[in-house]
């Protein structure tokens, strides 16, 4: 299994979530990077701190977007650009 490079913070009901899920998704299947999906409504300390936010997506432990992910963007900082 591939370790989850790129994390992305949601809750259910969100389109905005589901948007994003849908272009990491897409972006880290073609280049092979790992990814996971939390749910922050399940930890209340990320609920806490990204309850406006979401969804909020991290690459390599930093955050990279929230609200929106841009595909380019994305393949950039996966890609070292």
């Amino acid at each position: 299994m591939t370790q989850a490079r790129v994390r992305v913070l949601t809750r259910e009901g969100c389109h905005l979530c589901d948007d994003a899920l849908a272009v990491v998704a897409r972006v880290c299947d073609e280049l092979g990077v790992g990814w996971e999906d939390v749910d922050i409504d399940e930890d209340p300390q990320l609920r806490e701190a990204y309850t406006d936010q979401v969804p909020v997506t991290f690459v390599d432990g930093q955050q990279h977007d929230f609200w929106r992910v841009d595909e380019r963007r994305l393949r950039d900082a996966l890609s070292g650009r």
